[in-house]
């Protein structure tokens, strides 16, 4: 299902809804439902349902992309479910529901949990709304519950099966450079070489845990505490898994300082700004390191791999602009961010030397 009935967003049948929700859940049903789309694009697509005897959080895979989204849309209720209760807060799930035969709803896997209340911050005008010390506690608690996550044993709420940590980086890489390889529509020497540096350097892990996998501040809804912004609840787990947990310390460094990248600020926005209270990323890495009670290793490799990564989305984002297949602003200027992404990326790899 591409197109809902009237009076329905593109993606999901909002009389097909309710009737599953009085159905499945009569507890939560109250009247006709209505459903607005609160995100989307290549990550799983993001309705807030009103209606219910509480507000509602649906998703679904991008349209058009079922086949490839259904394991990732399992895989992030799943581990929604087992943190619930945890040192990490996440939504409440309510219900997963593989809808691809039966088609009363989407015609796809889709899950629902609760709404949490909260602000995503993707853009520095946002943070007029707190104190700077309010910023700085926010990035630090953000470093702390990354650490809690880390720290969590998979097999104790039962995740034991969640990935496989053996060879995880040689397959990430595997990955990536498959990614990378059907993105090709030009020479960028810079980001050849830093592939091939990072196979050649690629460390052995330390040790496994659950992976988040896109850990960032805009991943994150903040609610307003006693003494002023807190994490609500961390979202958009589709990607995560059992690997190296410096994998998303890399990631989280690399869009801490995002804005330091020329020309990012335009296609990627980020609310992080050190002028307005907000720790340096060393900051987050001593925090994350002191909650763990544990020294972090040299962040270099990983940071690398961060920067690789989103190069490599980016050339492929750029590769779709190219045939008009992109709707929204900012995609003709992705292309320009791959070249120094690369730069970023080996400059890291160049000037490991201890500190992250």
């Amino acid at each position: 299902m591409t197109h809902g009935p009237a009076g329905s967003p593109p993606g999901v049948d909002v009389p097909g809804l309710t009737r599953w929700l009085e159905d499945a859940h009569p507890e939560l049903a109250h009247a006709p439902l209505t459903a607005t789309v609160i995100a989307g694009g290549r990550s799983n697509l993001t309705y807030r349902v009103d209606g219910a005897r509480i507000p509602l959080v649906f998703r679904r895979p991008p349209l058009g992309h079922v086949l490839a989204s259904a394991h990732d849309m399992h895989r992030e209720h799943r581990i929604i479910s087992a943190l619930a209760g945890s040192a990490v807060p996440v939504p409440p799930a309510i219900a997963f529901v593989d809808d691809t035969e039966a088609d009363r709803v989407t015609g796809t896997p889709f899950f629902v949990m609760a709404l949490v209340e909260g602000r995503v911050l993707a853009h520095p005008s946002q943070n007029r709304h707190y104190r700077p010390a309010g910023l700085h506690h926010l990035g630090i608690e953000l470093a702390q519950t990354l650490a809690d996550l880390h720290a969590i044993d998979p097999a104790s709420i039962g995740l034991a099966d969640f990935g496989r940590p053996e060879g995880y980086l040689e397959r990430q890489l595997r990955t990536w450079r498959r990614q990378y390889d059907a993105s090709r529509s030009r020479e960028l020497p810079r980001l050849d070489a830093l592939q091939d540096a990072l196979g050649d350097r690629m460390p052995a892990s330390q040790r496994s845990g659950l992976v988040h996998g896109d850990y960032r501040l805009d991943n994150a809804l903040v609610g307003d505490g006693d003494d002023g912004p807190r994490i609500a609840a961390i979202l958009d787990w589709e990607m995560s898994t059992i690997g190296d947990p410096l994998v998303d310390l890399g990631m989280f460094g690399l869009y801490w300082t995002i804005a330091d990248l020329p020309g990012a600020l335009g296609p990627m926005p980020s609310a992080v700004d050190t002028s307005a209270g907000y720790p340096s990323f060393d900051e987050l890495v001593d925090a994350y390191a002191a909650r763990e009670g544990t020294s972090v290793p040299d962040l270099g490799w990983y940071r690398a791999f961060a920067a690789y990564k989103l190069a490599v989305i980016a050339e492929g984002i750029h590769l779709r602009w190219q045939a008009g297949e992109t709707v929204g602003e900012g995609f003709d200027r992705i292309g320009a961010l791959v070249d120094p992404l690369a730069g970023e990326g080996l400059t890291r790899l160049s000037s490991s030397t201890g500190r992250h």
